[in-house]
């Protein structure tokens, strides 16, 4: 077999040794590998050219510009025509480098992001500027951290839409020239010194107590204002409950007050009806004896100490005085019954007798405290008065 090193030159052998013998222990360290955006390759001149869809071709005669190719076929002249630039009409995402940038605060911050322009005029583009998209990336740095230094810490979070705005227009302002616009502009990643992490996190925690002790405070107003109404409510209910029960009582009190006093006076009427009877005053003088024996007797029947009159036991007294009584307020009342016994003299006799007659009974067997015989006599007595009455 033929090796394939008896036909290199010993000079190329060499080179070849010493090149594995130096690049042999690089292969043990990882290589950085950093992705680079395709560009087109100027293509040649063929005459024939078929240009593609969303590029613009610069063609140069004798190296003076002589116009854009559109895409589709075009023809050119070979040697003197020359495609010098190959330009993307689409849009393109151009990753802007990590940069740091001051706030306003002074607080450091290391910033990326993400820049989407596209090529509006290709010649411009071509000739305006040497290699547009490393002119827009460094603009973009440039722009953002312009934009970085005129707000504090606390807005780049909360203004991050504003911020990418204001980047783009100035962004657009100064790349007008070059034939590129700015589409947008987005922040990618934010990050803060260790400390600063540190406090805004302390600064979180703090902001999270407060909100849970607020919380927390007014969960225990509210609950206070809630038992309080409770309370009140109870209170004013308790309060209806009790005038209503107070009104109740107050109408049944009254209705029993109208019912008694109307019975009372039904009664009084009757008794009125009664007294202007012939006989009248002599059954109130025995109603008068029999509430006077029926109160001794109760007081007999309990052991009750009692500090009594010395004429206690004369019951002839206590009814002349409670007919006395009688006397002075019915005294119209006598003189018109007087008139009608004057009138019948067949029943006079009969009533001076009884009056005669009633007395001394009662002087003569009620005179000191009763007992079962007194009490016997007694009733026999109202027996006859009742007797004498009957017949009159």
């Amino acid at each position: 077999m033929f090796s394939r090193a008896k036909f290199l030159p010993s000079s190329y052998l060499s080179v070849l040794k010493y090149q594995s013998a130096i690049l042999k222990p690089l292969n043990n360290f990882p290589m950085q590998v950093v992705a680079i955006r395709h560009r087109s390759s100027t293509p040649l001149n063929t005459i024939l050219m078929f240009v593609p869809q969303q590029e613009a071709w610069i063609v140069e005669r004798m190296g003076k510009f002589h116009r854009i190719l559109e895409p589709g076929l075009n023809i050119l002249i070979p040697i003197i025509d020359r495609v010098k630039y190959v330009q993307s009409l689409k849009e393109i995402a151009i990753d802007v480098p990590k940069q740091s940038a001051i706030t306003s605060d002074n607080v450091t911050l290391n910033i990326d992001g993400v820049l989407y322009l596209r090529i509006v005029d290709a010649y411009l583009a071509s000739y305006g500027v040497e290699d547009p998209e490393f002119a827009i990336t460094q603009l973009a740095q440039t722009t953002m951290r312009s934009e970085l230094g005129k707000i504090s810490l606390d807005k780049v979070f909360r203004e991050r839409e504003n911020l990418n705005v204001s980047i783009v227009d100035a962004i657009n302002k100064a790349s007008e020239a070059w034939g590129i616009t700015c589409l947008r502009y987005e922040i990618r990643d934010i990050k803060l010194p260790t400390r600063v992490q540190e406090a805004m996190q302390m600064q979180v925690e703090a902001e999270r107590k407060k909100r849970a002790a607020i919380l927390e405070s007014e969960g225990v107003r509210e609950a206070d204002i809630n038992v309080a109404e409770g309370k009140r409510q109870a209170r004013i209910l308790a309060s209806e409950a009790e005038r209503q029960e107070q009104i109740n009582k107050a109408t049944g009190e009254a209705s029993a007050i109208l019912s008694i006093a109307g019975a009372r006076a039904e009664g009084l009427k009757l008794v009125a009806n009664s007294l202007s009877n012939s006989q009248g005053s002599s059954a109130a003088a025995l109603a008068v004896a029999e509430q006077y024996v029926q109160a001794f007797n109760k007081l007999a029947k309990n052991n009750n100490t009692l500090i009594l009159p010395a004429n206690a036991g004369d019951v002839s007294n206590i009814v002349a005085q409670a007919m006395s009584i009688y006397h002075q307020v019915s005294k119209p009342q006598n003189s018109f019954i007087s008139e009608s016994l004057d009138s019948k003299r067949k029943i006079k006799p009969i009533l001076n007798t009884t009056k005669l007659t009633k007395q001394p009974l009662l002087q003569d067997d009620l005179a000191e405290y009763f007992s079962d015989e007194e009490l016997k006599r007694v009733e026999e007595k109202k027996t006859k008065i009742n007797r004498s009455i009957t017949a009159i």
